[in-house]
């Protein structure tokens, strides 16, 4: 694999190709993804081989690449600041993630939606750059590996998945396919059909929380495919919920002076800045939920 300005991947590196594609596919409708995909990538590699000449060729150009990417995005706090990035790349990741859960349990089962749920699960790989996963992301990132590769084998076997949970067996692997060729490219242009991103349930299965809230956009990460039928060419944005705020938010009397830690003020502004990445996506519910996380702990100390 050859990417723009970078040697062909030595044979070392290939467990991190997945997520050099992934970055090219992101790259002009996400860059700020894709420079984390890239980072996560050359800090994998390094852990790998580092030491033999043509894995440090690569790498050190991987470098370069990054550097220049960094200059570009110096305006961008989603860079500058890690607990911005963070929730960038999991809000997309949980938006793709979202997105393929909603076609899955649908019914609608498609390349595209493959794609997403695989993707998804490779953005929280990338997460790690930021710190160890939250333990509801490594069961995201399980059920989304997962339901990959099931939908995909019973597609590639002419046989009709079981949509929504089912029990997981197997693993899944990764390099099963290599450069996963079964995968459409996500920079295809979009078509007529278009999907209700209110629709999408709170779900438990086997252990994994489904956040509740609209985080899918009506621009999908991916490209759903083709109706058969007689489509509108535009999308619509669907109408969200109203979110319910917490009643006990109005009555708070805060208790004499309160101490806030400096861990405090650190997971305040994490929510808020949750919150604003929420907004991009145009999801008003999940932005409030963390506004009022944060309003509850600066005015009580308490979570």
């Amino acid at each position: 694999m050859a990417a723009s300005g970078l040697p062909p991947l030595p044979a070392q590196l290939k467990p991190i190709q997945h997520f050099l594609r992934t970055a090219q596919e992101l790259e002009k409708r996400e860059p700020v993804v894709a420079y984390y995909c890239r980072l996560y990538a050359m800090q994998t590699g390094m852990k790998i081989d580092s030491k033999n000449p043509e894995c440090r060729k690569f790498l050190c150009k991987l470098m370069d690449q990054l550097e220049g990417l960094k200059k570009q995005l110096a305006d961008n706090e989603a860079v500058t600041q890690e607990i911005v990035g963070c929730a960038h790349v999991e809000n997309y990741a949980l938006k793709m993630f979202l997105y393929a859960d909603n076609e899955d349990r649908a019914g609608r089962f498609h390349k595209n939606m493959i794609k997403s749920f695989y993707t998804a699960s490779l953005l929280i790989d990338v997460l790690t750059v930021f710190g160890e996963l939250t333990d509801e992301n490594v069961q995201h990132r399980k059920y989304a590996r997962w339901k990959a590769a099931y939908i995909h084998n019973c597609l590639k076997n002419g046989e009709t998945p079981q949509s929504g949970p089912v029990a997981m067996e197997g693993e899944y692997d990764e390099n099963e396919d290599d450069g996963s060729p079964a995968l459409p490219s996500q920079e295809s242009e979009p078509s007529s059909s278009t999907f209700e991103p209110s629709n999408v349930p709170t779900s438990n299965y086997t252990g994994i929380q489904i956040p509740p809230g609209a985080h899918a956009p009506a621009n999908t990460p991916a490209e759903v495919p083709h109706s058969t039928g007689v489509a509108s060419s535009t999308i619509q944005p669907s109408p969200q919920n109203v979110p319910i705020v917490d009643p006990t938010l109005y009555n708070i009397q805060p208790a004499g002076e309160v101490r806030l830690s400096p861990e405090d003020f650190a997971k305040a502004q994490k929510y808020c800045k949750y919150a604003g990445s929420a907004l991009q996506y145009e999801d008003v519910n999940t932005a409030v939920q963390n506004l009022q996380k944060a309003l509850k702990l600066l005015t009580t100390g308490r979570e």
